[in-house]
């Protein structure tokens, strides 16, 4: 669409759609196509002229105008135009969808019919004639769209009647629409047959519906309209004060503004009426008004002009700052302003002065401001004013709270909202209260104002989140606060943070040592300054550091002083005399430091120039003393004192060495000796002496002062007189020594005699060395001497020996024989006795060969592509059938049938159960009597304890299903071909699904199919009904699904029955290992609390505030998620809930991830069988897609629901009577079971659930664990594979298929298929047609039951009963003539003689043994074997018993067989199926298969035993949890009886015929009364004033629970009315609050049955 001008070309008006132009000829039908194009162009236009008004009034974008309709639908736009002119009556708030983003998701909702209803009251209230409004429905359902523009159009003249709303614009051909817009309009308004309302006579509608003289106020009208056409002002000014024009707020001064706008809108709206011109229209059509103003129009250009004026006057009072002459202006009545108030003038000067300001920033220009800009300045105002009020009233009151001294009042006024203060917190009451006590005390007034309020309150609050930040030891958080400026902390240093920290963590220990809760603002700026001060030291004792290193590297002792003697460097002990030591000792220091980091450049720490300060000053006292004690040792030299000198030496300051007491006159004695030696020399005379000291160092003393110095003296002269220590050292060690020496001696004696021996020992060994040295350098020769000799003497020796021998010949060579054998002899006796000790593991040995080569064996059959017979027939005895394997064989049939017998017997007890559970919720709501509850408990008890013993009931009937009768057998082995036939062929049942309605085929899914597969109690029948569900499935995607995403948005029967199977009694166990730990560690975690809905939060956090504090919260209960979220608590709570989700999100994630393998196989294939199918139909699709698809059905349709509802799938245990999951648990189990789903599905959180957005990035790495887990899921082997599938796998099968399966059943199926059969089978050789054409007709239940004359009820309850079917084969016939025409059973029969003929017959080859004739003891044994076989099969079951022909081939001898077996060989291979020219090696190899089956087979069965074994159990308990819930309902039951019994009230129910009856007679009340009571809603086309005047009477009659109500008015009988007390009971079950009585009365459904109760039923 676009717009034009009203002009083309040369000022020709420019023609509408649908005129007819000068030199057009048209056809009456293309005129009547013209005119119904213009009506849709001019309706268009109208949409648009509603559009752009309604954009004015709601500055706002409103749809295209092709769209507008549609648009409206919603009411959200009309909602929001009432609340433009009528506020107090339509709320923002109150708008349903304001945003329309749920009309966006999903499309309209029956609440948008509210924003409707709004819209109508705001016209209702500003007056508006109802003549104009639509219905609901009319723009809800779109059945009249075009009445609501027409209301629209006269809602807009009426607005700018009242002066509310600008004027709606004619836009009629003003606009262009394309033709296809005006055609699609067309079709619109014929598809509807709408008529077009007269939007040309709203006008005239308008004035005609005022309560006036019509004719009077048309004739003002037009006298206007012809003074309005002279120019003259004064005639208009005259013609509008007629009161017949109903015309106000007029002003005189304003006459000529009058004359020309109402001038110009004439002119304008004449133009519009001759550009709707259609020609050839008969003027009598055209209304008056259509170029005429209107009362409505003049009203609102009068009221134009008054606003413009008034708004004229605003500016000049703007423009001069006078708020009073402002205040008149917006008081008047031509400006309508709402809420105007005297005392806040000086806010609507302040307010408007802004906005003007802002205007002209904005716009560049002085506008004036407008009507609805001063509506909204003067609202704002009024909000400010009313805002400082409540500031200055909440700031006192607060000041009153402080000085009052409690702190929880004092708090509660800090919270209030309109005090205006930063957020506080409760938990620091005590803090606020002490610090702004102490601050109100220091104000002058004694009063704080709301600035220092503000100030105060945000450092407070900074303190006690600094305070709570310590406690939790949260150091960001604490360091944040700090830094921020609103704690107003000074001189805070970044590089400090830490130790702020550290410092407030000490002073916060300390506080609560000493009793304080809290530590206040001083403390903490105390801290602060502290740790600044102390990091202030630290670096100033760094720079003197550096100055020490500095000095040290210098060499310059003083420089070394002055820097040691910095205060800032904190060195304790320096001492000025020693500086020179300081200086070595810091040099030396440093070189050591260096040397062991491998660093020139290392400096000297503080610690380690305190320590070489330290020691420096150790050595200067040690060298002191030492010098002391040297000078003692030369005075008492010199005095000849041995004692002291003797003490003197050993004194440690001196530190000599091997000083002893023995030596002490010697001592003295050299000594002396040596000092006289020194002074023979001549004294010097100098006092000074130099000693070495420890550690390298020279040390100066004066022997006067007796003082010290490292520093040599400027005069020094070393004294020659005095002792050194070394001196002293060495006279001492040499007196000693030689006393030592002397001692030895005399002490050793003993050792010194050994000693000598010792020294002669070794001489006379040196002489035996030197001896033998000479022997052996003579070796050679003395070795030939000895040789020579020894020679000489065996040569002597051997020759009389030999000449012995030669003497003695004969006895030689008998002595040597018997040796001989007597070695022999007792070697194998030594043989012999090691085998008979070891017997035990020579039998082992012979074991392990003969294992060995039985393994070969063995691996040869089942790995060789050709066995040979020799191998074959070693273990063709594994195809016989032990008695064990009969055993396992009748114990797995028993199990099987008393599985699904348990089965079917809970489904019905759990129904029951249920029925039960309904029962006693309607006895707890008056819905039943207690009677029928009591009969229901008595049935459901004996069912539970018969129906077990009843099942098989048939099967001892004599005329039923199994009657000994041709008919009856006949009849039997019919129905046994038909279920063969439909569990083998899965296509039948697959169809059949998809041909009936939904409800019914869920029924008869869970009621026959799983009937049929016996719930798939051993593998055969798992592998047919997985089959089933894959062809099902695949019928389902090929016929019924169009679109890939309907997989997931519709509800495909397959997938149900799938999963409803998966999730029952066999996949219940692996949702159990895979879900339950998690589940239980979420349940048993009592503290648990996951709410991500931050409204619920919020209202959780004030109810707990309400309930810690006793009072009424000052916060708004009713918020929208951004304004819960504008609380710190609550996002907080958010935070810690959604970690907590993802936790235990986490924990579900990672059991699911790891379980692929204990999904049952079931699922598993139908998910492969699922995705393939789907990427078969739509190859286009992206393997996300198809993922997403496989989740659906393993996550959200398989396990979702358990992990919602753990207690309704078995995951948890729950006892009977007990209360369930908890509202917490569940929400819980819900959330995460959410957070799961969208990771499945990679659905992210956006718009509505924005405040979880921040597990977005989790849900994308949980979707890429979920896609692998799904890949994973769908790697499973075919059905075939999986289960070992084979067509010759009847050879090792014992028993027929079995199924359970009720009489009911049978004929429901049966019935389906005969109604179907065409359609399941299109072509009428189908096998399924002739079996139906068997059973003939559909059986009574009472034919195949055997009985007549049943009741209904016997019939229904009949209809349970069980027959067990062994199903067989009609089309696979064996033995006898059939034989030929058969070439499968062919093949087994000859398979199965072959086996019997090669166990007897030796040969290699099946031609060999056929060819060689049989022995006599073939034949034997052969007899034997046939004869324990046939012992076998007499004590076989009849359902495992072999057929005929079996037992017949039993009687053939040997080479009967062999000659049976020819005979069958030669039509095999006439048929093809075997190969003469291999010598038959293909049959050879069938048995070899054959055996190997046999052996999974028997593998398959022990795991099916196991399996039924734990299934039965569980089924058990299951059956022990409902008799106990049995109980339970029983001791409930038993306890309403008593208690009813004991009130005598047991038969006042409805439906008790058995009870005494109670005498009951009416009840009357007046409407009024009924009313009162709210029974009684309203009474059409009666007010309620009337009440009063209209009598019920509720009679009961003689049917109970009838009562007949009469009503009359003004005491005239009226009406009647059959009311029954069970279709109350129905409405209130089925949740009807509010019915009809005499289709005029409403009531309510609930207060009416409350009243019968209390009246007729004593309750």
């Amino acid at each position: 669409m676009s717009t034009s001008d009203e002009a083309d070309g040369l000022g020709a008006i420019r023609p509408h759609y649908g005129s007819v132009m000068d030199n057009e000829r048209l056809t009456a039908e293309e005129m009547d196509e013209r005119r119904t194009q213009n009506i849709a162009y001019e309706y268009l236009c109208h949409l648009e002229e509603a559009k752009r008004w309604m954009e004015a009034c709601l500055d706002e974008e409103l749809p295209p105008t092709t769209e507008l309709e549609e648009g409206l639908r919603n009411g959200v736009y009309l909602a929001k135009l009432g609340n433009f002119f009528s506020p107090k009556v339509v709320l923002r708030k109150k708008i349903y969808d304001c945003e329309q983003t749920r009309y966006k998701a999903s499309g309209l909702h029956f609440r948008h019919t509210d924003n409707t209803v709004q819209w109508f009251n705001a016209m209702s209230n500003i007056g508006l004639p109802k003549i104009f409004y639509p219905e609901t429905t009319d723009v809800y359902d779109r059945k009249n769209m075009p009445r609501c523009v027409y209301c629209i159009h006269a809602l807009s003249l009426y607005l700018f009647k009242l002066g509310l709303a600008p004027q709606i614009q004619d836009l009629y051909g003003k606009v262009v629409f394309t033709e296809e817009e005006i055609n699609n309009m067309k079709s619109e308004l014929e598809k509807y047959g709408i008529q077009m309302p007269a939007f040309s006579k709203i006008g005239g509608i308008l004035a005609n519906e005022l309560s006036v003289d019509e004719a009077a106020l048309h004739a003002a009208v037009i006298a206007i309209n012809d003074a309005v056409e002279r120019g003259a002002a004064a005639d208009t000014m005259a013609a509008m004060k007629n009161p017949n024009a109903l015309l106000v707020n007029l002003d005189e001064s304003e006459s000529e503004q009058y004359q020309l706008t109402l001038a110009n809108a004439k002119r304008q709206k004449a133009g519009n009426a001759h550009n709707k011109e259609v020609p050839g229209s008969p003027d009598s059509e055209r209304d008056v008004y259509e170029e005429l103003l209107t009362q409505a129009e003049i009203q609102g250009n009068v009221n134009k002009v008054n606003v413009q004026r008034r708004l004229n006057n605003v500016d000049d009072a703007l423009e001069r700052g006078d708020a009073l002459a402002l205040y008149n202006t917006l008081r008047s009545p031509q400006l309508a302003l709402r809420g105007v108030e005297a005392e806040n003038s000086d806010w609507y000067l302040k307010q408007l002065t802004a906005d003007k300001q802002l205007k002209v920033q904005e716009q560049g220009s002085s506008e004036q401001l407008t009507k609805e800009e001063l509506q909204l300045g003067v609202e704002q105002a009024n909000t400010d004013a009313l805002r400082f009020k409540k500031l200055l009233e909440a700031v006192s009151r607060i000041n009153a709270a402080v000085q009052s001294g409690v702190a929880e009042q004092t708090m509660t006024e800090l919270m209030n909202p309109e005090a205006q203060l930063p957020p506080v917190y409760p938990f620091a009451a005590n803090l606020y209260q002490q610090e702004l006590s102490t601050l109100q005390q220091q104000s002058p007034e004694g009063k704080l104002t709301h600035t220092e309020l503000v100030v105060a309150v945000e450092m407070l609050s900074s303190v006690a989140l600094i305070n709570r930040a310590l406690e939790a030891g949260d150091s960001n958080e604490v360091w944040r606060l700090l830094d921020n400026r609103v704690t107003g902390l000074t001189n805070v240093d970044q590089g400090n943070a830490q130790r702020y920290v550290d410092e407030l963590l000490r002073l916060k220990a300390k506080a609560q040592e000493d009793g304080n809760e809290f530590i206040t603002w001083n403390d903490i700026q105390g801290s602060v300054d502290q740790v600044n001060t102390v990091v202030q030291e630290e670096h100033d004792r760094i720079m003197a550091i550096g100055l020490i290193n500095d000095a040290v590297d210098e060499g310059d002792a003083r420089k070394t002083l002055e820097a040691l003697l910095l205060p800032s460097a904190k060195l304790a002990d320096v001492s000025p005399p020693v500086a020179e030591h300081y200086q070595e000792m810091l040099i030396r220091t440093k070189r050591e430091k260096a040397q062991e980091t491998q660093d020139d450049s290392a400096v000297l720490w503080l610690d380690e120039i305190q320590d070489t300060v330290w020691r420096s000053n150790k050595d200067t006292e040690d060298a002191k003393r030492f010098s002391q004690g040297i000078l003692t040792i030369n005075e008492a030299v010199d005095d000849g004192d041995t004692g002291r000198i003797l003490s003197a030496l050993r004194s440690s300051d001196v530190g000599l060495y091997g000083v002893t007491s023995e030596c002490e006159d010697i001592y003295q004695q050299e000594l002396t000796e040596a000092k006289q030696a020194k002074m023979a020399e001549g004294d010097n005379g100098s006092p000074w002496v130099r000693h070495w000291v420890k550690g390298g160092y020279h040390y100066y003393y004066n022997l006067q002062t007796k003082e010290g110095s490292w520093e040599q003296p400027a005069d020094f002269v070393q004294n020659n007189t005095q002792l050194s220590r070394e001196d002293i050292q060495s006279t001492v060690s040499g007196v000693t020594a030689a006393y030592n020496r002397e001692q030895l001696w005399m002490a050793n004696e003993g050792l010194l005699t050994k000693l000598q021996a010792r020294c002669r020992g070794y001489m006379l060994r040196q002489q035996l060395h030197q001896r033998m040295g000479f022997l052996e350098k003579q070796k050679p020769a003395i070795l030939t001497i000895q040789s020579n000799w020894r020679g000489y003497k065996q040569k002597k020796a051997y020759k009389e020996r030999l000449q012995h021998f030669k003497d003695n010949t004969a006895a030689v060579v008998k002595l040597q024989a018997l040796f001989r054998m007597l070695l022999a002899r007792k070697k194998y006796r030594d043989r012999l006795k090691y085998f008979k000790d070891h017997v035990a593991d020579i039998i082992k040995i012979q074991a392990f060969i003969r294992a060995n080569k039985a393994r070969d064996d063995y691996k040869t059959l089942i790995s060789a592509e050709q066995p040979p017979m020799g191998v074959v027939r070693k273990f063709v005895h594994l195809l016989d059938q032990s008695d064990q394997d009969f055993q396992e064989e009748v114990e797995l049939m028993r199990l099987r049938e008393e599985v699904v017998t348990r089965i079917r017997s809970n489904q019905q007890l759990e129904n029951d159960l249920n029925t039960m559970d309904i029962k006693i919720g309607l006895l707890v709501k008056n819905k039943v009597t207690l009677q029928e509850v009591v009969s229901h408990s008595k049935k459901l008890t004996r069912k539970n304890k018969a129906q077990l013993s009843d099942m098989m009931k048939i099967d001892r009937q004599k005329g039923g299903l199994k009657g000994l009768s041709k008919e009856k057998r006949m009849k039997l082995e019919a129905y046994q071909n038909l279920f063969y036939l439909l569990q083998t062929n899965p296509t039948y049942l697959a169809k059949l699904i998809f041909q009936m309605p939904q409800n019914k085929s869920t029924k008869f899914m869970d009621s026959v199919i799983f009937t049929l597969y016996n719930y798939a109690s051993n593998q055969r029948e798992e592998y047919l009904l997985l089959k089933l569900f894959k062809t099902a499935l695949q019928e389902e995607i090929k016929s019924k699904v169009d679109q890939l995403h309907e997989i997931i948005t519709g509800n495909p029967t397959v997938i149900k029955m799938v999963v409803s199977f998966n999730r029952g009694a066999r996949g219940q166990n692996a949702l159990r290992q895979i879900l339950a730990p998690v589940v239980k560690e979420i349940i048993e975690e009592r503290g648990m609390n996951i709410k991500t809905d931050p409204i619920d939060i919020y209202k959780a956090w004030v109810n707990q505030m309400e309930s810690q504090t006793g009072e009424a919260s000052k916060l708004p209960y009713d918020v929208t998620p951004d304004q819960a979220l504008g609380h710190e608590e609550v996002r907080l709570r958010l935070d810690g809930s959604i970690k907590n989700m993802r936790n235990v999100t986490d924990k579900f994630l990672a059991a699911i991830a790891t379980s692929v393998d204990k999904i049952p196989y079931g699922m598993r294939i139908i998910a492969k069988v699922l995705k393939d199918s789907l990427h078969e139909k739509f190859p286009d699709a992206t393997d996300e897609e198809l993922i997403k698809i496989v989740g659906n059905l393993l996550y959200y349709r398989y396990m979702n629901p358990a992990i919602v509802a753990p207690d309704a799938f078995d995951i948890i245990d729950m006892s009977a009577g007990a209360g369930g999951l908890s509202t917490d648990q569940r929400r819980n189990l819900g959330s995460i079971a959410k957070v799961l789903q969208h990771a499945a599905s990679n659905k992210m959180f956006d718009k509505e659930y924005c405040h979880l957005a921040s597990i977005n990035e989790y849900l994308s790495h949980a979707h890429l664990k979920f896609r692998r887990f799904f890949q994973s899921a769908c790697e499973v082997p075919e059905l075939e594979d999986k289960f070992n599938v084979d067509e010759y796998s009847d050879l090792v099968t014992l028993n027929k298929p079995v199924i359970y399966i009720s009489i009911g059943e049978i004929i429901n199926t049966h019935t389906l298929f005969l109604d179907h059969q065409d359609a399941i089978a299109p072509d009428h050789n189908d096998p399924i047609h002739e079996l139906l054409e068997d059973l003939g007709e559909v059986p009574t239940i009472e034919s195949l039951i055997g009985e007549a004359g049943l009741s209904e009820a016997g019939k229904e309850l009949l209809a349970k009963t069980e027959v067990s079917l062994s199903l067989t084969n009609k089309f696979d016939v064996s033995g006898g003539e059939n034989e030929e025409m058969n070439a499968r059973t062919l093949l087994l029969n000859t398979k199965r003689l072959m086996v019997d003929v090669i166990r007897f017959q030796p040969g290699e080859t099946l031609t060999e043994i056929l060819e060689c004739p049989s022995s006599t003891v073939q034949e034997a044994e052969h007899q034997r074997a046939m004869q324990r076989r046939a012992v076998r099969d007499a004590k076989t079951p009849e359902k495992m018993k072999r057929n005929q022909a079996q037992v017949d081939e039993n009687l053939m001898s040997l080479t009967e067989k062999k000659e049976k077996i020819e005979h069958n060989l030669k039509k095999l291979t006439a048929l093809g199926k075997v190969n003469p020219t291999n010598k038959y090696q293909d049959l050879i190899n069938d048995v070899a298969k054959d055996i190997r089956n046999q052996r999974r087979y028997r593998q398959r069965r022990k795991a099916e035993l196991v399996r039924l074994q734990q299934t039965y159990s569980g089924l058990i308990s299951k059956t022990a949890f409902y008799e106990e819930q049995t109980d339970y309902y029983n001791q409930y039951i038993k306890t309403c009886m008593d208690n009813l019994a004991s009130k005598g009230k047991l038969s006042k129910k409805p439906g008790d015929v058995k009870g005494k009856k109670s005498k009951q007679v009416s009840q009357r009340y007046t409407a009024a009364r009924l009313h009162e009571k709210g029974v009684l809603l309203e009474i059409e086309d009666l007010s309620s004033s009337q009440f009063k005047n209209v009598i019920f009477d509720i009679c009961p009659t003689e049917e109970v629970g009838d009562f007949e109500v009469k009503a009359k008015f003004m005491g005239v009988q009226m009406d009647s009315f059959m009311l029954h007390y069970q279709d109350l009971l129905q409405l209130q079950y089925e949740g009807v609050a509010v019915m009809k009585i005499f289709d005029k009365a409403k009531v309510n459904v609930n207060l009416l049955i409350f009243l019968l109760n209390k009246k007729f039923y004593g309750k």
